[in-house]
């Protein structure tokens, strides 16, 4: 049995260099991509609803409760 990796979201903090892609206190949903997160980025779906890879500190990190995350994934 496999078990799925939980949907993530991060919330803007900063869109310093990215004003047209990233909107401050929006959620964003963080696809998994270990080699950008050794390097101290993360990929999100942005404002162009393609995922792009953005500095890991324009964002923080946030816990939903699992009807929420589920609700969001699911938009």
């Amino acid at each position: 049995m496999t078990r799925k990796t939980p949907v993530k979201f991060v919330v803007c903090v900063s869109n310093n260099g990215y004003p047209e892609a990233l909107e401050l206190r929006k959620l964003y949903r963080v696809l998994p991509d270990a080699k950008a997160a050794q390097v101290g980025f993360i990929r999100v779906i942005d404002e162009s609803d393609e995922d792009y890879l953005y500095p890991k500190s324009l964002f923080a990190a946030v816990r939903l409760t699992p009807p929420i995350r589920r609700a969001l994934a699911a938009t």
